[in-house]
C-alpha cells in the first residue's frame, strides 16, 4: 500500500502525448485449478480499429489475491504480454480501473506509470464511488464520485445496456479518456480492444485447460 501511494504521486492526470496511432487492449484470464494467469495485448491502428498484432503470456501466479492490491498479482504477467509486441502501442485501454480505485491507483495507474504510457481503465462494473444512472441512449454520461472527488466517468455505450466505467491510468484527461473509449466502440458495450483482449484470453484459458485434461 505504501508503494501504491509513491507510484500514484508519479501519475499524470493530463494529456501528454503526440498522436495517437495505435491502441492496446489488455486483459486476462486465470485458470484457479493451476494458479495460472493469461495475458493477452491485441494493438490496433487507431481509429480505424484495425488489427496490427496480438501477443500473450502464460505464468503462475506468485502474488496472492488481495483486495486493492490487484496490480501487483496482475501486472508482472501483462508486463511479460506487452514485452512481447513488435511495435510500442501509443495509448493502452485496460480492462480494470484507473483512479476509481480505494488508493485511487488502479491496474490503468499503474500499467501507465510502469511504462510511462498514457493509459486508461474501461471498468465493466464499479469498484468505488457513487454514481447517477446515465441516460438510456447511447453516449450518456454520468461523473462516477468517490470521496467528494470526480475520479471517472460512467457511459452509456448501446441505448439500454448497463453502462461501463472509464477512468484516468496515465498521462490523460478524463475528457480525452471518454472521447478515446467513446471512439473505440463498434456497436457492443464493451470497446473493441478489451472486448477483444477478453475473448482471446479466455480462448487461450480454455486451450490449457483442454490440454490438461486430454
Amino acid at each position: 500500500m505504501r508503494l501504491q501511494e509513491r507510484l500514484r504521486r508519479r501519475v499524470v492526470l493530463e494529456d501528454r502525448f503526440d498522436v495517437i496511432r495505435t491502441v492496446a487492449g489488455a486483459d486476462l484470464a486465470f485458470d484457479p485449478a493451476t494458479d495460472t494467469a493469461f495475458a493477452g495485448v491485441i494493438l490496433y491502428r487507431f481509429p480505424e480499429m484495425q488489427e496490427i498484432e496480438r501477443r500473450m503470456a502464460r505464468r503462475k501466479l506468485r502474488f496472492p489475491y488481495v483486495p486493492g492490491l490487484l496490480s501487483f498479482r496482475e501486472s508482472p504477467i501483462l508486463i511479460a504480454a506487452f514485452a512481447r509486441l513488435r511495435s510500442e502501442p501509443d495509448l493502452i485501454l485496460i480492462d480494470g480501473h484507473g483512479r476509481a480505485h480505494p488508493r485511487l491507483f488502479g491496474i490503468a495507474c499503474h500499467i501507465g506509470v510502469l511504462f510511462d504510457k498514457p493509459a486508461i481503465g474501461c471498468g465493466k462494473s464499479l469498484l468505488v464511488g457513487e454514481f447517477r444512472e446515465p441516460g438510456a441512449r447511447a453516449g450518456s454520461t454520468s461523473p462516477l464520485i468517490f470521496h467528494e472527488e470526480r475520479v471517472g466517468t460512467v457511459l452509456r455505450t448501446r441505448d439500454g445496456v448497463k453502462p461501463i466505467f472509464v477512468t484516468q491510468g496515465h498521462r490523460v484527461s478524463l475528457e480525452t479518456a471518454v472521447r478515446v473509449v467513446r471512439a473505440c466502440v463498434d456497436g457492443f458495450r464493451i470497446p473493441k480492444p478489451t472486448r477483444e483482449a477478453d475473448h482471446y484470453v479466455r480462448d487461450l484459458r480454455r486451450a490449457f485447460q483442454s490440454g490438461r485434461q486430454g
